[in-house]
């Protein structure tokens, strides 16, 4: 087996944790353009509360993402999964059995707590090679996608013949589907990846936070679901007021997510290909902020609702995208799951916030006003993300060292900082285990193999 493709079971991993990723998402991305339009029979329904019903499972992940990997840590990726998508189950039901809004609610908090991203992750770095990791993420990256789409088309027509309780019971039967996958399909692994790479730790964190380029990404990964969510609690409500009946709305979702895609790749290879990543990422912005102030002033259009939801979405795409890779780039490279638990768990704080948002102002005013202050919010993030330094596209290699010294771990980081194509060299005495960032046109991992033997 080539070194530079995936082994078989490596395309085992990549699958069957895609899968468990994409039917739990989908189960939570088939509620958004539905329950302001559905939830209207339930005991306490407001738009405030709908909005912290969409938004409920955002705080309770983003406050359990990093406490669920150091659990996988210790008693094992497989149970920590396991446990969390049967937490996931029960929110469902509770959430399907809900005859108020506040019980739907008290049910989204309960799916937010099978926070499992971290651990899912985890296990993916535990079962692939080092160069092959990237492209098992990208694998469980592209299904969450689609997970997306394929639940714009799927929320409205379930809740149309089955109402919001019946998205809820089918979120509870895939959640029971992926328990499934994990005991008879995903691999097992003795954790074996570096802690560094997957999972946080708590000594990293503060400073991560207070590195003011990873801050720039973790605020803008927030503000991002921020208004993703916030757009959300007006937009179907509005469409229906602009003529577009609730079981139709899957016309426009669709076609609007699969051109995002198709258009957001073509700015992705000229942004990487000419350098201009930067430019690309505030235009993305940008872009956000042009469409949904346009949507504000024309959102009794349903096709300039569509033409702008366009927009957004070719910006969110690229955005959505490109961060993670960012995180990875700038972070030190011991700490990258440190810093990727930090961004997951801003990521999630976002949608809670937008609900709540998003909610408040629904009830006191209009849909354009919510569209406006989602306008607003990417205004903020417009002006923080302008002094942004893209850091050089690197590659991060990790190799195995028998240490028995600091003194030890010292020379030999020196030693690595003097080969070609080495950008930073960090040597962790606790893990045996170095980590080079390098430029892959000019190092030579040979060469590397061997400076990490005569250690």
């Amino acid at each position: 087996m080539s070194a530079s493709s995936l082994n078989a079971l490596e395309k085992r991993t990549a699958v069957s944790l895609a899968s468990i990723f994409a039917f739990r998402m989908l189960g939570l991305f088939m509620l958004m353009p539905v329950l302001a339009i559905y939830g209207d029979n339930l005991t306490g329904f407001s738009p405030l509360w709908i909005g912290l019903a969409i938004g409920a499972y955002g705080l309770t992940q983003a406050l359990l993402q990093i406490p669920m990997g150091w659990l996988s840590d210790k008693y094992g990726r497989k149970r920590v999964i396991v446990a969390g998508l049967l937490v996931f189950a029960l929110g469902s039901v509770v959430a399907a059995l809900a005859e108020s809004v506040y019980m739907l609610t008290l049910g989204r908090a309960l799916q937010g707590m099978g926070a499992i991203a971290a651990a899912v992750l985890a296990l993916a770095a535990d079962l692939s090679r080092d160069e092959q990791r990237p492209k098992v993420m990208a694998v469980i990256g592209m299904c969450i996608g689609l997970s997306f789409a394929l639940a714009m088309l799927l929320g409205p027509m379930i809740a149309a013949s089955f109402g919001v309780s019946g998205i809820f019971w089918l979120t509870a039967v895939l959640a029971v589907v992926g328990i499934l996958i994990v005991l008879t399909v995903v691999p097992t692994a003795v954790n074996r990846a570096p802690k560094g790479d997957t999972t946080a730790a708590l000594a990293d964190i503060k400073n991560l936070i207070r590195n003011s380029q990873l801050a720039r990404l973790d605020i803008g990964v927030m503000l991002l679901h921020l208004t993703l969510t916030t757009v959300f609690v007006a937009l179907p409500g509005q469409l229906i007021t602009d003529g577009l009946a609730a079981t139709e709305h899957w016309k426009l979702y669709i076609p609007v997510l699969l051109l995002g895609f198709v258009f957001m790749v073509p700015i992705m290879i000229i942004a990487i290909k000419k350098q201009k990543e930067k430019q690309a990422f505030v235009g993305s912005i940008a872009l956000i902020v042009a469409s949904l102030m346009t949507m504000t002033l024309f959102a009794h259009s349903s096709w300039a609702i569509a033409l702008c939801m366009l927009g957004y979405f070719i910006a969110f795409n690229y955005l959505e995208a490109t961060m993670p890779a960012m995180i990875s780039r700038m972070s030190p490279p011991h700490q990258k799951g440190s810093a990727m638990g930090v961004f997951s768990s801003s990521q999630f704080f976002g949608a809670f916030l937008g609900g709540i948002l998003g909610g408040f102002i629904a009830e006191v005013d209009s849909a354009q006003a919510v569209f406006a202050a989602a306008a607003l919010v990417g205004v903020i993030w417009l002006a923080i993300a302008w002094g942004m330094q893209v850091p050089p596209k690197s590659k991060l290699v990790s190799l195995l060292t028998e240490l028995e010294s600091e003194q030890q771990a010292e020379t030999l980081a020196a030693k690595f900082a003097t080969l070609n194509g080495v950008i930073e060299a960090t040597v962790v005495l606790e893990e045996n285990r170095s980590y080079l960032k390098v430029s892959d046109k000019e190092f030579d991992l040979q060469q590397a193999k061997q400076v990490a033997q005569l250690a």
